[in-house]
């Protein structure tokens, strides 16, 4: 089985949080008190909600791929800058890093970050500087608003390092993923939006990266669409390819009987943190196959019942996963011993609903979010300090949580606080008794 990483030491603070009704709860902030328990009431999951792709307009729609590349193209080739109905904006990438700046910090607020969309002139000025010269096929299509009539597009400038410094006497620097992730305001559905498309972005180019060539007869392959597919160039094969996902599940066992829940350690993780089972589906097993699969793998707990919970888009693995879905799922056990597999896991415990809910009062995940914002502010400002993301949580008195979960940017959150909460009012118990592959309104 291939070990899954799901959490990185900058990754395990926080994003945001799919919509949950939980029973009311003090709306202190979350620093301000250890007790403080968790209770964030937001519309998706993090990189979900892309705002530039709600639909594909039609093929003869101005802000289609096909239309919008052939004017993108026009443009490009005449210099004499012909007014035109659609303007383009573009996002640069350098490994794996999209271009952003930082406003609004002062001492009593917390600076917010934006996506780096520089126009298409200015991406052709720039890497002009460079000795480069901008064509179509090294853009690719992200989507458009058609209210503000834009088109947006991504660029990968990773071997053009001089753009660096030139991007940076404008206050833009290329910031990692990750850690825009955990900089996101959860609150703030701009930048819910922004980073999920930049989470788009970053899949689509990876994507590009690794499929040059074509896996049936080895031809070099070329984009097409505007970089929503490619296909080979050799004219006996003519292969075509699309952007790639890997599936993979995400499962809270459940204990019925003595309600509670088996939470589980990779030796990758910070101290201190437990999360969800997860792993890779398997060729020919179905979604449900592979939750009590990997479960009896990894833990030797046999599973009965698989009720599904949400599905996340998670575009921060490794290059050569440019994009995991992570499919989530409650999972309600028939046997309690445990046989953990160490070579899958560090550890694996029951957990109660009482220790768990604790895990989540501790976490200080809006404090890690101020942090992270300011790291980004730092860096456009070219100061960044070098703060470290992997230091331990810690509550207001200064002693260290027993135990604490993945913040709310990743789906373990939401699988383990709303079975923490099921018994509120919006009846997340009901939700559960959906049967399999149901729509739930998460």
């Amino acid at each position: 089985m291939v070990k899954l990483s799901l959490l990185s030491s900058s990754t395990h603070l926080l994003s945001f949080c799919r919509k949950l009704t939980v029973q009311t709860l003090t709306r202190r902030s979350l620093c301000s008190s250890s007790t403080t328990t968790m209770s964030i009431n937001l519309q998706s999951h993090a990189f979900a909600g892309n705002p530039l792709i709600p639909k594909t307009p039609k093929s003869s729609d101005p802000f289609s791929p096909t239309q919008a590349y052939e004017t993108l193209k026009t443009q490009l080739l005449d210099n004499t800058h012909l007014p035109s109905s659609l303007s383009f904006k573009v996002l640069p990438f350098r490994k794996g890093r999209p271009l952003a700046s930082s406003t609004g910090g002062t001492s009593d607020s917390t600076p917010n970050w934006h996506l780096g969309w520089i126009s298409l002139s200015e991406c052709k000025g720039l890497l002009a500087n460079s000795g480069v010269e901008l064509s179509g096929e090294s853009l690719v299509y992200l989507g458009s608003r058609s209210e503000d009539d834009v088109v947006y597009w991504a660029i990968d400038v990773s071997g053009e390092s001089s753009l660096v410094p030139e991007l940076g006497s404008k206050q833009l620097c290329f910031v990692e993923l990750r850690t825009l992730m955990v900089a996101t305001d959860w609150a703030d559905a701009r930048s819910m939006g922004e980073l999920a498309i930049a989470g788009h972005a970053r899949a689509l180019l990876e994507w590009h990266n690794i499929s040059l060539f074509c896996g049936h007869c080895g031809g070099k392959t070329v984009s097409k669409e505007a970089g929503r597919r490619k296909q080979c160039s050799n004219e006996l094969c003519r292969k075509r390819v699309y952007p790639r996902v890997d599936p993979v599940v995400i499962m809270l066992v459940i204990d019925r009987e003595n309600d509670r829940v088996l939470l589980s350690r990779q030796s990758r993780f910070v101290p201190r943190m437990w999360s969800c089972l997860a792993g890779f589906i398997e060729p020919g097993e179905s979604l449900e196959e592979a939750v009590r699969r990997e479960t009896w793998e990894e833990t030797g707990i046999e599973v009965g019942e698989v009720v599904y919970h949400s599905s996340q888009p998670w575009p921060v693995g490794p290059n050569s996963m440019p994009c995991q879905l992570m499919v989530g799922f409650y999972a309600y056990a028939k046997s309690l011993e445990l046989n953990v597999d160490k070579e899958e896991l560090e550890d694996a415990e029951w957990h109660s609903r009482e220790d768990v809910k604790k895990a989540l009062a501790y976490a200080e995940y809006r404090k890690a979010q101020q942090t992270a914002a300011s790291k980004v502010e730092q860096m456009c400002k070219g100061v960044e300090k070098g703060q470290n993301f992997s230091a331990d949580f810690n509550v207001e008195s200064g002693e260290l949580a027993p135990m604490f979960i993945p913040g709310p940017f990743a789906i373990a959150h939401h699988l383990i606080s709303s079975w923490v909460y099921q018994d509120a009012g919006d009846s997340v118990a009901a939700r559960l008794k959906q049967p399999s592959g149901s729509t739930s309104n998460l």
